[in-house]
């Protein structure tokens, strides 16, 4: 606990910044669902037939997982791309169902006699609804809200793997690490967020209750205008937007790169906005190419094969030129390399490596039959991952890989549940855990030279940029970005000042 409350009063700023951003995110996205879910309620109940597809469709979209809504936004014009855009499409979806659901229960279970008394007074449909209708089902009407607003607030964590910010940056940042504090750092307060929400919109409801008449309605109405209104301006409050986006992949190398990206470019005097954690490589990419962000770190092998598809050299410097001339020709610039290679590395325990003889990737052909392996998702995906590796190596293993996230894949090897993976060649975990890399003695790996790859626009745009990337190129070494690794994900330091450290070296 006390490391917890250091970390927070040591990044009280940042935390601020999230909170507004998750608030931002929660409030903006019920409040849309609210204007669009009250009304469609109100057809549905009055029109069942009109009802039925609406709630179909309100079903369907709260059964699509958090995260492959989201992917599947992100390349859609208008509502997709990285950054809030595409989150708030996708928590404004979420909250749809309860609204609507709600408004139609409400408005059903109120009785006959009582519509019936309003007609014998005069009252015509829309005066029926608003005097009468909508005052008794407002208490029903706001338990929804209740719940799409708590929906929302867990759903907004994940929100931080397309760069819209929010507590959910602690959490992908913490798993990367695997640091629990950092992850309670972003669940608590997203958890106290979702009790507040909650209290005050019990709170609401237990007054609607009492009221009577038109006037409950409007009180609700202001309310959630008010919230909408202060959510909208939150953000300005954190500054104008920059223009120079730095994004990074999702794991503790990556964020680092990410950073020293984003140090160099504020040294040249350019205002950085920082889109870390944003997933993998086909996210960052997309999000490059879409202009969400302006610059990221790449691999040169990663680039000719994962996002290109095509066959890459084994020669560095020729891997290198095809990367480039590949994304040259879809106007992006990919810089020098940074000094460093981060080929995939296949890893063992140290224990199994020396007991068993286990020297090289060839050597698993004899245990393969009774180990499980265990990749992360994109390896497992991509052309020269998985299934080339044990097409190159004849491994036929007993039991089906383990897909789990990179983070959390060289800790399920230390505690055994599984048996072999494929890790990052810098990664500082590989000797804190007692782990071992077996030799690619068939050159499946081809070369992964990390470079930064830019939109040329921006480039053009803005000399600082070259300026920025060219001060860096060359200058990282092997055994730098696994002490930086080591520093991080090892002795739990913040990547940020290990960046800074880092270049105040050079």
């Amino acid at each position: 606990m006390t490391a917890l409350l250091e970390f927070w009063s040591s990044n009280a700023t940042e935390l601020w910044r999230l909170v507004e951003r998750h608030l931002f995110l929660v409030v903006v996205s019920t409040g849309l669902a609210v204007l669009m879910g009250v009304p469609a309620g109100i057809v549905a109940a009055r029109r069942p037939r009109l009802g039925r597809p609406l709630l179909a469709f309100a079903n369907v979209a709260q059964t699509i997982p958090s995260l492959a809504l989201l992917g599947f936004l992100l390349p859609l014009p208008f509502v997709g791309g990285v950054g809030p855009r595409t989150a708030l499409v996708a928590l404004t979806l979420y909250a749809l169902l309860p609204v609507i659901r709600t408004t139609v229960a409400g408005l059903a279970t109120i009785d006959r006699p009582i519509r019936d008394a309003g007609i014998a007074m005069g009252m015509t449909s829309s005066q029926l609804l608003w005097m009468v209708e909508l005052p008794l089902a407002l208490p029903a009407i706001v338990a929804g809200i209740r719940v799409a607003a708590v929906i929302g607030v867990g759903t907004a964590t994940i929100a931080a793997a397309i760069g819209a910010g929010g507590l959910g940056e602690y959490i992908f940042r913490g798993l990367s690490m695997v640091d629990s504090t950092m992850i309670l750092a972003g669940a608590i307060p997203a958890a106290v967020l979702a009790l507040l929400l909650d209290g005050l919109l019990a709170g609401l409801e237990h007054a609607l209750k009492r009221g009577r008449g038109r006037r409950p309605v409007v009180l609700a109405a202001a309310a959630i205008a008010a919230a909408l209104l202060v959510a909208l301006a939150l953000p300005a409050r954190t500054g104008p937007d920059t223009p120079i986006g730095v994004g990074s992949k999702n794991f503790t190398e990556q964020v680092l790169l990410g950073e020293l990206l984003a140090l160099t470019l504020e040294s040249e005097g350019v205002s950085v906005e920082r889109r870390l954690n944003l997933g993998g490589t086909f996210i960052c990419d997309r999000a490059l190419r879409s202009g969400d962000i302006d610059v990221y770190v790449e691999y040169t092998g990663t680039a000719v094969s994962a996002i290109f598809h095509d066959e890459v050299p084994r020669d560095p410097a020729d891997a290198f030129n095809k990367a480039r001339e590949m994304y040259t020709a879809h106007g992006l610039t990919l810089f020098r390399p940074l000094g460093f290679n981060n080929t995939f590395a296949i890893l063992v325990r140290g224990d199994d490596a020396r007991r068993l003889g286990l020297r090289s990737i060839g050597d698993l052909e004899r245990v393969a039959a009774r180990w499980r392996p265990g990749f992360g998702y994109e390896f497992l995906q991509r052309a020269d991952g998985y299934s080339g590796l044990v097409n190159a190596y004849g491994l036929r293993f007993g039991q089906p890989p383990a897909a789990m996230d990179l983070s959390l894949i060289y800790k399920a090897l230390a505690d055994r549940r599984v048996d072999v993976i494929a890790g990052d060649a810098t990664s500082a975990l590989i000797d804190s855990l007692d782990l071992v890399a077996l030799e690619d003695t068939r050159r499946y790996f081809p070369p992964y030279d990390a470079a930064p790859v830019a939109r040329t626009a921006a480039v053009l745009e803005r000399p600082e940029i070259r300026r920025a990337m060219e001060r860096l190129a060359g200058r990282i070494s092997a055994a730098d970005m696994r002490a930086m690794n080591r520093a991080v994900d090892v002795d739990g330091q913040d990547a940020r000042a290990v960046a800074r450290r880092f270049l105040e070296r050079l």
